[in-house]
């Protein structure tokens, strides 16, 4: 069966398909949509989950296996299994149609896939799934749906802005959904909730500063310290809210936290892919997770909590001083503050 992916959270609410198929190339959508599917299984006692990466060395009797392991306690099985390439390949084509033609019991099989062709769904694999399964394909947004996407974005941060400012954010995002939800999060870090002027919105997505503050970030991830330095104090110079540096600083750090933790290369792949991390960028995270210890990347945490604290004036002390000292940390230079 197929829906739409505004229809998900009501169908999750009259009971659980066996498998979901998620596809498309919008990566926003399709982590939003896996991570509501997963918190319903979890509502209903799903609480085992088993990760299945597919590459060109997958072995897909890992699949069968997965789905004919009980567990010693019963619990309910989830099945994670990501397909970034759309097709599952001649093999998988075959353990997915036995799959769907067998379905264990207490077993959810979520597949989060890359975008598939008409000619895709004429396949004996996807009819098979078709059948069980709730099939949701996830299109870029534009127009009215994109401003709907947005203006239910801001809602759920409490966030209601003059006619007309959904547009303009629109406009900046040019329909990319996870830039879109980076800028909001940042008016909320600077505004919190409550009604937002056109104005405000304009200084926040249309600052050309910006680029500065991302600057800052590769700077750091590529141990420039000298640069590092530089901009920390051009940024300070301009007037640039401290607020935002430090929540572009503090995001790449829980990024590079979740990194490094990852149990295997799929689940790298995948921290990257939701980021919206690639080319140039994924190579400047990998060199910084292989320089950087996870005590360091926690110091730069405790940091940027003693910044955030400065900047809500409950802790003295200047905060640029704390996004000066978290930002050479993360170039592997320490000032050997105290932190507390």
């Amino acid at each position: 069966m197929q829906i739409k992916p505004q229809q998900l959270s009501l169908s999750l609410q009259k009971a659980l398909a066996p498998v979901y198929f998620i596809t498309g190339d919008e990566p926003q959508q399709l982590g939003e949509l896996a991570d509501a599917i997963r918190k319903s299984a979890k509502e209903r006692d799903f609480t085992v989950r088993e990760i299945f990466f597919v590459d060109k060395l997958f072995d897909w009797k890992q699949l069968n296996v997965a789905a004919d392991t009980f567990s010693i306690f019963a619990d309910k099985k989830i099945i994670d299994l990501r397909l970034p390439a759309g097709t599952p390949g001649a093999e998988g084509a075959k353990a997915l149609a036995a799959y769907c033609q067998h379905l264990p019991e207490d077993t959810l099989l979520l597949i989060t896939a890359g975008k598939i062709t008409k000619d895709v769904q004429k396949t004996s694999w996807f009819q098979a799934l078709d059948k069980v399964a709730c099939v949701i394909q996830v299109w870029p947004l534009a127009g009215q749906d994109l401003l709907r996407w947005i203006q239910d974005r801001l809602q759920q941060r409490g966030i209601t802005t003059e006619p007309g400012a959904v547009k303009i954010l629109a406009d900046r995002v040019e329909g990319n959904l996870l830039a879109a939800a980076q800028e909001i999060e940042k008016l909320y870090v600077l505004y919190g909730s409550g009604k937002l002027s056109t104005l405000q919105i304009i200084d926040v997505v249309a600052d050309s500063s910006r680029y500065d503050v991302f600057k800052l970030v590769e700077s750091a991830l590529s141990a420039q310290p000298d640069k590092v330095l530089k901009i920390v104090l051009s940024l300070n110079a301009e007037g640039i809210a401290s607020a935002i540096v430090l929540w572009a600083l503090m995001r790449e750090v829980r990024i590079l936290i979740s990194y490094k933790a990852a149990q295997n290369q799929g689940e790298k792949e995948l921290i990257l892919k939701k980021n919206g991390i690639w080319g140039e960028r994924k190579q400047l995270i990998d060199s910084a997770v292989k320089r950087l210890m996870h005590a360091e990347l926690n110091k730069v945490l405790v940091l940027g909590a003693k910044a955030d604290r400065q900047i809500k004036g409950q802790q003295q002390g200047d905060a640029w001083e704390a996004l000066l000292e978290a930002s050479l940390g993360l170039a592997s230079i320490s000032l050997l503050a105290k932190t507390g």
